[in-house]
C-alpha cells in the first residue's frame, strides 16, 4: 500500500464529511483603480471593452491618468511588466529631445590628409559620418561639389570611409535574423544614406517592373544606383492580368540581392527598401560616383576602404542635417527604427564618450529615471522597440507621458506623435488610417508599436468635457489583430463627458 496517497485521501474524505475547512487560492483580479466617482462610468466601459473575445489568453496592459495632475484613472494590470514595441521610442524620442537639445544637427565631413598643390591632393580623402540618417544622394553629389570647388581636381591617394564616431556594432543585441535584410532592421552605421525622403538610412529601394513582354525576365532597377550591391534577377514576367507576387532579399552577409516572383505584363511597379550589409561602404561608392561626375579624377592606384580619418586632417567640406526637432517628423510618424538606434547611440557619444548601444542605453535609463519612472521594474535593449525583450508597465509610461509634459521640448515632442485619423503622412503617420470618423480623430496623438504578438498605443487625448487624458495600452501575446480594442479605447476616453 502508498501509505503516502492513503494518507491524502483519508484527510479530504473527512474533511468533506466533517465540514472542516478547506482553504483554497483565489485568482488575483487585474488592479483596477478609479480616483473619483465622477470616473467610474468610464472605468466600465472600460472593463466591458476588455473583455474582448479578441485578447482572450493574451495580456492587455492599461493606463489611465488625468495630464493635469498624473492622477490614475484606471489601471488593468498596469504594474505588469510588458514589451512596448516601437512605444519604446517614446523614451528614446524625449530623451534625445531633453539630452541632445531639439536644434541637435549630425554633421558629415570631407576631410583631406595631404596638401593640396596645383588642384592635385597627394593624400587620402575621407568621407566622415557623425551619424546623420537623413543624408541623401543629392547631399552626397554637393559634398562632391564641393570638393571640386575646393580646388581638388585630381586624388593621389586613396577614399576612404570614416565611421568610427559609432562603434562598429551594427545590430542591435535581440534583432531577430529574419528583419536584417528589411529596412525595419537596417544597420546602424555612424556613415550611412537614405534613399529618399523617408529617411530609412542603410536601404536601398529596388523597383520591379514589368520586362518586355510574357515569358521574358523582369526589369529591375536600384535608387539610388550603386555598385555596392549585386542583383540576381529571377523574377518573370508573365500575361496580362497575371499573379503579380515579387519577393526581393538580401543574402545574409552580403550585398546579393535576389529578387523572385512574377509581375504581369502592363502591371504596376513593384518597390522594396532592402538593407545593406555595411552601409559605411554604400555611402563611400555613392561618394566615389558623385567625385567622378563633378570631374574629380582618381590616380590610377587609389583604393576605397574603411579607416579613421587622423586628427590632423583638413576640413574640405561639410554637410549639416536638419534640426532633431525636424527629424523628429519621420522618425515617429512613420516609426523608423533606425532613427531610434541611432539617437541612442548618440546619446552613449555624447554623455560618455562612447557611441554605442551600451552606453546609450545607460542614458536613456537615467533619463526615464528623471522622469520619475521606476527603472527596477523594467528591462531596456535598444531604442525602437524591435527586441522582445523590452519590458515596460503601463502605468510607468503613462507616468513618463505625464512628467515630460512640463519639459520645455514637450511642444516638439507632442508634434511628433502620429494624430488620429490625419490623412497626410507626416501628419497622421501611423494612426492616419485609424479611428476616422470618430472623435478621437484629430485628437488623438500617440505612438503605435507592433511586433508579432504585441501592440501597443500611448499618448494623449481630449475629453468632450475638455479633460487631456493619456493613456498608454500594451497588448501582448494576442494572436490576432487588436488595435480595433486600442482604438475603442481611445474613442471611449474622447467621447467621455464626465467631469
Amino acid at each position: 500500500m502508498n501509505f503516502k496517497k492513503s494518507w491524502k485521501r483519508w484527510l479530504v474524505i473527512m474533511m468533506l464529511t466533517t465540514g472542516a475547512f478547506i482553504p483554497y487560492v483565489q485568482v488575483q483580479e487585474p488592479m483596477t483603480v478609479t480616483a473619483s466617482e465622477g470616473y467610474a462610468d468610464l472605468s466600465a466601459q472600460l472593463r466591458d471593452i476588455l473583455k474582448d473575445e479578441r485578447i482572450k489568453g493574451a495580456i492587455a496592459g492599461v493606463s489611465i491618468r488625468k495630464a493635469s495632475d498624473g492622477e490614475l484613472l484606471f489601471s488593468h494590470f498596469g504594474d505588469i511588466r510588458l514589451h512596448p514595441a516601437s512605444n519604446m521610442k517614446l523614451l528614446t524620442s524625449a530623451a534625445a529631445l531633453e539630452i541632445l537639445g531639439s536644434e541637435h544637427r549630425f554633421t558629415t565631413e570631407v576631410l583631406a590628409d595631404g596638401k593640396i598643390t596645383s588642384g592635385n591632393l597627394k593624400g587620402d580623402l575621407y568621407l566622415k559620418g557623425k551619424g546623420d540618417p537623413t543624408l541623401l544622394k543629392k547631399d552626397i553629389d554637393q559634398l562632391a561639389a564641393d570638393v571640386k570647388k575646393a580646388g581638388i581636381n585630381v586624388i593621389n591617394g586613396d577614399l576612404i570611409a570614416d565611421d568610427s564616431w559609432y562603434d562598429n556594432i551594427r545590430l542591435s543585441q535581440d534583432l531577430n535574423w529574419s528583419d536584417e535584410s528589411f529596412y525595419t532592421g537596417s544597420q546602424v552605421s555612424a556613415l550611412t544614406v537614405s534613399p529618399n525622403e523617408d529617411y530609412d538610412s542603410g536601404t536601398v529601394i529596388v523597383e520591379v517592373d514589368p520586362g518586355s513582354g510574357e515569358g521574358q525576365p523582369a526589369k529591375v532597377s536600384l535608387e539610388p544606383f550603386t555598385d555596392y550591391v549585386t542583383i540576381v534577377n529571377k523574377a518573370k514576367t508573365v500575361a496580362k492580368g497575371g499573379k503579380k507576387e515579387i519577393n526581393v532579399e538580401r543574402e545574409h552577409g552580403s550585398n546579393k540581392i535576389i529578387v523572385e516572383g512574377t509581375i504581369p505584363v502592363e502591371g504596376s511597379q513593384s518597390r522594396s527598401w532592402v538593407a545593406v550589409w555595411e552601409p559605411s561602404g554604400y555611402a563611400l561608392d555613392l561618394f566615389k560616383k558623385s567625385l567622378e561626375a563633378a570631374g574629380v579624377k582618381f590616380t590610377g592606384h587609389s583604393k576605397t576602404s574603411t579607416g579613421a580619418a587622423p586628427a590632423s586632417a583638413s576640413l574640405v567640406a561639410s554637410k549639416d542635417s536638419m534640426p532633431l526637432k525636424e527629424l523628429l517628423i519621420p522618425f515617429m510618424k512613420l516609426s523608423n527604427n533606425g532613427h531610434a538606434e541611432v539617437l541612442v547611440k548618440e546619446l552613449g557619444r555624447k554623455v560618455y564618450g562612447e557611441g554605442s548601444w551600451d552606453k546609450g542605453l545607460e542614458v536613456l535609463e537615467e533619463a526615464a529615471d528623471g522622469w520619475g519612472m521606476d527603472t527596477s521594474t523594467m528591462l531596456l535593449r535598444d531604442g525602437s522597440g524591435m527586441s522582445h525583450k523590452n519590458m515596460i508597465p503601463a502605468d510607468e509610461l503613462s507616468k513618463m507621458l505625464y512628467t515630460v509634459q512640463e519639459k520645455p521640448y514637450f511642444d516638439v515632442f507632442l508634434n511628433s506623435l502620429p494624430v488620429a485619423g490625419a490623412s497626410d503622412r507626416f501628419v497622421g503617420g501611423t494612426l492616419r488610417s485609424r479611428m476616422k470618423g470618430t472623435s478621437a480623430e484629430n485628437n488623438a496623438k500617440a505612438k503605435t508599436g507592433s511586433l508579432t504578438a504585441v501592440s501597443s498605443l500611448s499618448g494623449y487625448v481630449t475629453t468632450k468635457a475638455g479633460e487631456d487624458i493619456i493613456f498608454s495600452i500594451m497588448i501582448n501575446n494576442d494572436l490576432t489583430t487588436v488595435t480595433p480594442i486600442e482604438d475603442a479605447i481611445v474613442t471611449t476616453i474622447a467621447d467621455y463627458n464626465g467631469q
